[in-house]
C-alpha cells in the first residue's frame, strides 16, 4: 500500500502548491475540475453506501495488486515519475480497467461504475482518464460482453448499459402492449376459415432486436413491429402446402437481425424475408420477397420443434426421428453442416402430436450463446455442443427430478434450468459451474411440471419467470429474488428478453412489452 499511496500523495500535493500559487484564477480552474468529476459521480445514481464502500474497497484492492505487477516498471521510470509528481497515462488506465473488472466480478456489474468514479476522484489527471474512449470500449466489452456501441461513444454506451441493468434492478420500465388488426391465414378444410383461423391464431414465438420485434404465430405467419413507435409493420406469410395437422405450419422458431427475418415452422420449412428500416435506402420499413430456404422433410426428419440462430448459424431442434434431433446450417450459405444427435429420441411421440394437439408443454428448446455454442434441453437431459466443430458434444447432463423445458434459456456467457421441484439453477457455459440457484417456490402457483403457462427467459443480468401470469425477476449473480411486474399477462404462450426489454404473450392477441431502457 505505501508504494501505491506514495505518488497519490505526490500528486496531490503537486496540485495544491499549483493552487496556492496561481490565486482565483486557478480557484475557478479547480472547481471546474471539481464539477466535472462531480459529473463522473453521478454514475453513482443513488448506490447504496455499503455499494461504495465495497467498491472503495474493490479499489484499493485492485490498486495493490497492478502495483505489484507493475513493480519493474514502476521502478525504471520512478525517477520521472517522482520528479514530474505524476503517474503515467498508461499505467492510471490499466489501474482504472482493473478496478472496475474486479468490483464488477466481486460485487456484481453495476459495482464496476462507483468504483471508477472513486478512482476519477483521486485528482484532475486521473480524472482525465475517463476520456479515454479506449478504456471504455474494453470496459464495455468486458464488463458488458458488448461488442459494438449504438450510442456516439464508448463512454456513452457504457453508461447507458449501466443504467438500462440498474433500471432491471429497481423496475423501471415502460409498459406498453402491441396490436394488430389483420386476419390469420385460412385453415383448409374450414368452411368458416376467418372465424376458424383467428380461434386457433396463438402466438407461439417472440424475437427482439434493437428496433424491432418479431412475432411467430400458429398459422405460421410472423408479424414485424417498431419497438419505438410501436405500430405493426408487416406480417411475412410462409409459401403453403399441404397441411399434415392443424399445427403442422406454426411457427417454431424466429432468428431476428436487423434486416432480415428468418422464421422455421413445425413441419420443417425455413423461411428469409428481408426488410428496410427507417433511415436506409427505399421510403421506410417494408418487406421484401419471403423465400423459402429450405423444405422440411417430415417423414425422415421429424417435427421441427424449436429452431434458433446467430450470424453465422441455424440451429434445430427435431422430435420423431431417432438419431436425427440436431441440425445445424451455415446462415450465409444456408448449407446443412451437420444432422443427428439422440436427444429428443424419448420425446419422438410428443413431438408427432404436436402437429395436431395444441399443448403448452415443450418437448425441447434450443438457445444459441454468445461463444457459439449451442444448448439443448428436453425433459430429462442438457446437451451443450459446438457450432463451429459440427455439432461435437462439449456438455452433458442427465436431469433425474426432469426439467421445466419452458424455464430453459441461455444469455452470452451463461444458461439456466429448472427442475421439477422447482429449482433454477444458472450455469457457465463453457464449464457448467453452478453460478447461482434460486428456489420459485413461493413465487405464487408451485412450479410442477404438469402446471400451465410456465415460462422462463434470461439476459446477461437477470432471470424473468412466469408463473401463473405473473412474470417475476430474479438478479442471476448471486439468485436474489427481486420483484414482481406490475402487470399480469394471463396463461403465457411466450416469453423473452434482450438487454433491455421482456416480451410475452398470452392466448390472447397482444403482445406486452416492458421497457427497461435508460
Amino acid at each position: 500500500m505505501s508504494s501505491s499511496s506514495s505518488p497519490s500523495s505526490s500528486q496531490t500535493g503537486g496540485d495544491q502548491g499549483g493552487i496556492g500559487s496561481s490565486g482565483g484564477r486557478d480557484d475557478r480552474g479547480r472547481r471546474r475540475r471539481r464539477g466535472r468529476l462531480r459529473r463522473h459521480h453521478q454514475l453513482l445514481q443513488g448506490e447504496s453506501s455499503s455499494s461504495a464502500i465495497a467498491a472503495a474497497a474493490a479499489a484499493s484492492a485492485a490498486a495493490a495488486r497492478v502495483s505489484a505487477a507493475s513493480s519493474s516498471r514502476r521502478r525504471s521510470s520512478s525517477f520521472m515519475a517522482a520528479s514530474e509528481g505524476v503517474w503515467p497515462e498508461p499505467f492510471v488506465e490499466s489501474l482504472a480497467f482493473q478496478v472496475a473488472l474486479d468490483a464488477s466480478v466481486s460485487n456484481g456489474r453495476l459495482a464496476a461504475a462507483p468504483a471508477m468514479a472513486i478512482l476519477f476522484l483521486v485528482c484532475s489527471t486521473w480524472g482525465a482518464i475517463s476520456r479515454s474512449e479506449l478504456l471504455w470500449q474494453n470496459l464495455t466489452r468486458r464488463v458488458w460482453n458488448a461488442t459494438r456501441h449504438l450510442q456516439q461513444t464508448w463512454r456513452n454506451e457504457y453508461i447507458y448499459r449501466h443504467r438500462t441493468a440498474r433500471n432491471f434492478r429497481l423496475r423501471r420500465y415502460i409498459y406498453t402492449t402491441l396490436h394488430f388488426t389483420d386476419v390469420a391465414a385460412p385453415v383448409p378444410g374450414n368452411n368458416n376459415n376467418d372465424a376458424g383461423a383467428d380461434h386457433h391464431l396463438i402466438c407461439l414465438r417472440i424475437a427482439l432486436s434493437d428496433h424491432h420485434l418479431a412475432a411467430g404465430f400458429s398459422d405460421g405467419s410472423v408479424r414485424l413491429f417498431d419497438l419505438h413507435s410501436h405500430l405493426h409493420l408487416h406480417t411475412f406469410r410462409p409459401f403453403l402446402r399441404d397441411l399434415l395437422g392443424l399445427f403442422s405450419r406454426a411457427v417454431s422458431g424466429i432468428v431476428l437481425s436487423p434486416q432480415r427475418v428468418t422464421f422455421a415452422s413445425l413441419d420443417g420449412d425455413v423461411h428469409v424475408s428481408h426488410f428496410a428500416v427507417y433511415g436506409g435506402p427505399g421510403p421506410g420499413p417494408g418487406p421484401g420477397a419471403t423465400r423459402r430456404a429450405r423444405l422440411g422433410d417430415v417423414v425422415n426428419d421429424g417435427a421441427l420443434v424449436d429452431f434458433t440462430g446467430c450470424e453465422r448459424f441455424w440451429v434445430g431442434l427435431y422430435a420423431g426421428v431417432p438419431g436425427r434431433a440436431i441440425h445445424i446450417w451455415h446462415a450465409v450459405s444456408e448449407e446443412l453442416l451437420f444432422e443427428g444427435g439422440t436427444l429428443t429420441d424419448p420425446e419422438a411421440v410428443m413431438g408427432w402430436h404436436m402437429f395436431t394437439e395444441w399443448t403448452t408443454e415443450f418437448v425441447g428448446r434450443v438457445r444459441v450463446t454468445g461463444q457459439e455454442l449451442a444448448v439443448a434441453w428436453t425433459g430429462l437431459r442438457v446437451l451443450l455442443f459446438d457450432l463451429r466443430n459440427q455439432g461435437l458434444v462439449v456438455g452433458e447432463e442427465d436431469a433425474p427430478l426432469g426439467l421445466i423445458v419452458g424455464f430453459a434459456d441461455a444469455a452470452d456467457e451463461a444458461f439456466m434450468t429448472a427442475d421439477t421441484s422447482g429449482v433454477v439453477s444458472v450455469r457457465r457455459v463453457r464449464t457448467l459451474e453452478e453460478v447461482c440457484r434460486f428456489s420459485l417456490r413461493g413465487a405464487g402457483a408451485g412450479a410442477t411440471a404438469a402446471a400451465r403457462g410456465l415460462l422462463g427467459c434470461m439476459n446477461s443480468g437477470y432471470a424473468v419467470m412466469c408463473v401463473g401470469g405473473v412474470v417475476r425477476a430474479w438478479e442471476i449473480e448471486h439468485g436474489e429474488r427481486l420483484y414482481r411486474f406490475r402487470e399480469r399477462i394471463g396463461e403465457a404462450t411466450a416469453l423473452t428478453a434482450s438487454e433491455r426489454r421482456v416480451a410475452g404473450s398470452s392466448s390472447g392477441r397482444t403482445i406486452h412489452v416492458w421497457d427497461f431502457g435508460a
